[in-house]
């Protein structure tokens, strides 16, 4: 084996790389710009750290995401692990303590024999075995470097946070503790209720709200699952109603139903930090504090870190990558995460630790492996390898990535679990045939 393996970005897909090749006896060289060089998104220089949400999405199997992460868990994926260790109240998602989920990956590459955790930034591609793990906000030299390997020009998407709020701050007396449907424990959220003449004056206020200028980004390209609440107030009067606002599954504690509902999850494992859920944003701090303030029980909101908007790059993957995660053109060279056109924290993780097992297989000498279509995780890295008709845009795991069945279920959830189980029944033959 080849002496080093080095990984550039020490977030979700890099710190998962990290683990995987370490493990396959792969001697690592871990480096991650932060603190020493920040990004326009992250607030502190801790591993894994998450800009956005804090929740991996939905937990069941009849859920894409949901199998996605068990299989990660039946790979023993460290960034699973450290969700599954420092988990918070979300009713049916997985939601983490964020600063807990940060320190035990930390705690866990640091503690690891194989793994060395360099603090600087890297502005060229260094000789040997390369993961470039880099994210969505690569630095303006590393980007610089991956266009130049690449030969093609960065492709671009805005993606926006959204803010959070104190919850000693949140009115109790209006807001109530509630989860969709009754899924999870009565206090995973905390919901605002509107009334139709509330809500009217909340939109009416959002549309006109003022917002950064994009700065250096010529067009606002917006991905759909991160669409800021401003643009979806903008599409229509009732667009948010059906979205993050949508009322349904949530009876008013005097009964009934709202016209809207705001919802606030749970942010840190105590219980002081709330999320506003979709309220991704690109307006100005001045404007947060007013318009949301709007919202019913968070008229003296206290905001604790405001929403922002961030430009993400990615690589055109199907043209420039091989099912294995490799540069066709240099197959030294991994691409892993969210830099590759995953999209999602569980997606950019499990693009890490496809590139951390494949490069350490690259290092002994192995053939990469190529997880079966049958699987969450080889679905979504045959949609990023591939070449297909149309522009190349990021995407979330969904069970259309999948082979179908080859029998028809008009039930849509016994037909997302009869996907489950044949694809976790399928990585387990793979893992056996493999030796994993």
């Amino acid at each position: 084996m080849e002496d080093k393996l080095t990984i550039i970005g020490g977030g979700l897909a890099g710190c998962e790389a990290a683990w995987q090749a370490a493990k396959g006896g792969a001697q690592v060289l871990l480096y991650e710009m932060r603190p020493c060089t920040m990004t326009p998104a992250h607030s502190g220089g801790g591993l894994s750290e998450l800009v956005c949400s804090n929740s991996l999405r939905g937990a069941a199997l009849s859920n894409a995401v949901g199998l996605l992460k068990e299989e990660m868990r039946r790979l023993d994926s460290l960034i699973l692990a450290a969700a599954d260790a420092t988990a918070v109240a979300a009713g049916g998602a997985l939601a983490v303590d964020r600063k807990g989920f940060s320190a035990y990956i930390e705690a866990a590459v640091c503690g690891h024999p194989g793994i060395k955790l360099l603090r600087e930034e890297v502005k060229t591609i260094p000789s040997g075995t390369v993961i470039i793990a880099a994210g969505p906000l690569a630095s303006a030299a590393l980007s610089g470097a991956i266009t130049a390997l690449t030969g093609s020009g960065q492709l671009f998407f805005h993606d926006a946070i959204a803010p959070i709020v104190s919850a000693e701050s949140i009115d109790t007396d209006i807001a109530f503790f509630a989860s969709r449907y009754g899924k999870g424990e009565g206090a995973d959220y905390l919901n605002c209720p509107f009334d139709k003449e509330q809500y009217i004056r909340f939109w009416q206020a959002l549309k006109q709200a003022e917002l950064f200028p994009l700065r250096d980004f010529e067009t606002e390209k917006l991905f759909f699952g991160c669409m800021p609440i401003e643009a979806m107030a903008r599409a229509g009067e009732d667009t948010m109603r059906y979205g993050p606002l949508k009322p349904v599954g949530l009876a008013l504690p005097c009964g009934g139903e709202a016209y809207a509902v705001a919802q606030l999850r749970r942010e840190d494992a105590a219980g002081s930090m709330y999320n506003l859920v979709g309220f991704q944003t690109r307006l100005t701090r001045g404007e947060q504090r007013r318009v949301f303030r709007l919202i019913p029980g968070l008229e003296q909101a206290e905001f604790l870190r405001f929403g922002a908007m961030h430009r993400n790059t990615y690589i055109d993957s199907p043209r420039l990558l091989d099912a294995g995660l490799r540069l066709k053109k240099e197959p030294r060279i991994f691409f892993a995460g969210q830099i590759t056109g995953v999209e999602g924290y569980v997606e950019s993780a499990a693009a890490g630790l496809a590139a951390g097992l494949n490069a350490a297989r690259a290092l002994n000498g192995q053939k990469a492996l190529i997880f079966p279509a049958e699987t969450a995780l080889g679905g979504l890295l045959r949609y990023i390898s591939t070449d297909a008709a149309g522009e190349f845009a990021p995407m979330n795991v969904n069970f259309g990535l999948l082979p179908p069945l080859g029998k028809r279920l008009r039930d849509k959830q016994q037909k997302n679990l009869a996907l489950a189980e044949r694809a976790l029944n399928t990585l387990e033959r793979f893992k056996t045939e493999q030796g994993l």
